[in-house]
């Protein structure tokens, strides 16, 4: 005979766990339609409206937040979910701040006043930015770690992955921000080296913050649950459709190594990730 207290418990688990589920999937159509439109955009710019070409980014940001959080609460408490977007947005959002008025850590750089809304010069979209990074890297992470998850070593080789997928994703972020967006204006610095016209400061800067932010937020997107767990494709195709469009951006400015680059960090990823999911 089931004991009272689960047969209490099952009726209000059963409903927020399905409407969250409920959500995702919606979230997550939208995010692709979103994907499709700002693809559209960027190889025929006169197809779509006016107001709708002009909309579709910030959509495409608003459903990738929605569908990753949402995918996340399938997994973790909906609070360890929020508190981790929170510590993420809140320090990255400090860290740009500062990187905008002092050029520390990422290098000199400033955002076209046409973005809008901003605060002080920092648009505020920023943060979202990194919310999205973070949590799709280190969910693509997670896959390809998956043979290893029981290893002590595991959370280690976590956090230095995500940093890789984060900046390798960063790659065609900046490109796509600056060169072909015209979203960011960075000024030279003393390195003789640069992508695109972005520093190589500016990943130095990316890892540090990563490093940051993983340390704080880690905790709170750790399943103390022991149960046995499932592979989750949902991070890494948040991950490969935002590189697409990154690597789209980038051919149709003919930027060709920026297109390699995104290219080779897709396939690589999918690769290992499959594996690990497989495994």
């Amino acid at each position: 005979m089931m004991p009272l207290t689960e047969r209490a418990e099952r009726p209000t688990q059963a409903v927020p766990i399905a409407l969250v589920r409920f959500c995702h999937w919606l979230c997550f159509a939208l995010f692709v339609l979103a994907v499709v439109l700002v693809s559209v955009d960027l190889v025929r710019p006169t197809v779509l409206p006016q107001a709708l070409a002009t909309d579709a980014g910030e959509v495409l940001l608003m459903f990738a937040i929605a569908t990753t959080l949402f995918s996340l609460c399938r997994q973790l408490p909906a609070q360890n979910v929020l508190l981790a977007a929170v510590i993420i947005g809140l320090i990255s959002g400090v860290v740009a701040f500062v990187g905008l008025k002092t050029a520390v850590p990422f290098g000199p750089f400033l955002f076209s006043q046409d973005v809008q809304p901003q605060f002080q010069g920092l648009p505020l979209f920023v943060p979202l930015v990194w919310i999205v990074t973070v949590l799709n890297s280190r969910g693509v992470a997670r896959l390809i770690l998956r043979p290893w998850r029981k290893t002590r070593t595991y959370g280690w080789w976590a956090i230095g992955l995500t940093v890789v997928l984060c900046v390798a994703m960063d790659l065609g972020w900046e490109v796509f921000a600056g060169p072909v967006k015209r979203y960011v204006y960075w000024a030279p610095t003393k390195f003789p080296v640069s992508w695109h016209g972005v520093p190589i400061s500016n990943f130095m800067g990316w890892i540090v913050t990563l490093l940051l932010i993983l340390a704080i937020c880690t905790p709170a997107l750790i399943n103390k649950r022991h149960t046995r767990s499932t592979p989750d494709y949902q991070p890494l195709l948040v991950w490969l459709l935002l590189n697409m469009v990154f690597l789209i951006g980038a051919a149709e400015n003919q930027l060709w190594s920026a297109v390699a680059a995104t290219a080779a960090c897709c396939v690589v990823a999918s690769i290992f990730a499959v594996r690990g999911a497989r495994w």
